[in-house]
This record gives C-alpha cells, sequence and structure tokens, in this order.
C-alpha cells in the first residue's frame, strides 16, 4: 500500500501532459505576448477615430483569415457579442476587436455597423506576433489581451462562450487593472 502514491507520483511526474492543472478553460500563452495600441491599424474611420478605447481594457479579439469570413468568423462574432452582453457589470471593462488579416476583406452589414465592434488592419508587428501563436490563423480563433497590451489566452474556434466568460469572470475579479 505504501508504494502505491510514490507509483502514481512518478507516473505522473513523468507524465505532465495527463493532468490539467488550473480552474481555466482556455489555453494560457505563456510567456504573453506584448503589443502596444500602435500595432493596431483601424479598418475603417469609425475604428481609427476610437483605437484609443483598447488602452486600458480588457480585449476580446476575433481573427478573421484572409479568405472570405467563413461561418465561424460569423459564429465568433456573435459568440463575442453575447459574451460581452453575459458580463454584466463589467461590460464596460471589456472591449471588441476584430482583426482582418486582409484589408479588401468585407464584413456582413451586421458587423460592419456594430458600434461596440472595432476592426483593426493587420500590421507587420501584429501578424509576427499572431504566428507565434498556434492555431490562431484558424477562422473563428479568439484571443484575450489583458489591459496592459499583453496576448495571454487563447481558444479554438469551436470554443463554448460560457467557458470563455467564466475565464474572464475570474480574470476581472482578481485583476487590479482595467
Amino acid at each position: 500500500m505504501s508504494i502505491v502514491p510514490f507509483g502514481i507520483a512518478w507516473y505522473l511526474a513523468e507524465n505532465p501532459g495527463k493532468v490539467k492543472l488550473g480552474t481555466n478553460n482556455g489555453e494560457l500563452i505563456s510567456p504573453p505576448l506584448a503589443t502596444e495600441v500602435s500595432d493596431f491599424i483601424g479598418y475603417d474611420a469609425f475604428s481609427t477615430e476610437n483605437l484609443k478605447e483598447l488602452q486600458g481594457h480588457w480585449l476580446l479579439v476575433n481573427l478573421l483569415p484572409p479568405a472570405e469570413c467563413v461561418p465561424a468568423c460569423q459564429d465568433g462574432l456573435y459568440k463575442t457579442n453575447q459574451i460581452t452582453l453575459m458580463m454584466g457589470k463589467d461590460i464596460a471593462r471589456i472591449r471588441r476587436v476584430a482583426i482582418l488579416f486582409n484589408k479588401q476583406q468585407a464584413l456582413s452589414q451586421q458587423w460592419q455597423d456594430d458600434a461596440r465592434l472595432l476592426k483593426v488592419s493587420l500590421s507587420a508587428r501584429l501578424q509576427e506576433i499572431i504566428t507565434k501563436i498556434e492555431g490562431a490563423s484558424q477562422p473563428g480563433a479568439l484571443l484575450i489581451m489583458d489591459p496592459l497590451g499583453n496576448i495571454m489566452m487563447k481558444y479554438p474556434p469551436d470554443y463554448d462562450p460560457y467557458k470563455v466568460r467564466n475565464d474572464l469572470s475570474k480574470l476581472l475579479r482578481i485583476s487590479q487593472i482595467g
């Protein structure tokens, strides 16, 4: 009986991927990737005027790859809209951003008219940062950026908005910034 705990400990030490540590649902990006507001280029006049809104807020970043925005992208934009609405009193601490990889890429009229969605073009520095993130070029992927500009969490395209909301709620609860 006394050998069993040592055997389990040895197995877990040899296979650390078998145990999920932490309570987060998304995947932490370690170390976080630092960005600056100057890395974001407004896609349209509205977004260019309101880029200052990105500073000091938590960001839900939708990645829209170069191809025409497939249903996964539309679904991702809809989910982030619903997540912000689910946040209740913390809605003022969150901003939504859609990164368009292609300057000629068109969004549906519904997302073009969304006053809470900032649309940005992909700058060279931002593209360099995003290529470091595994799986970020998939249509509908989601990133969470902290108020200091660090990309710190990622979610696959088929993420559950309730799990993202839970992670975001925890982050906002313990955060002293933004």
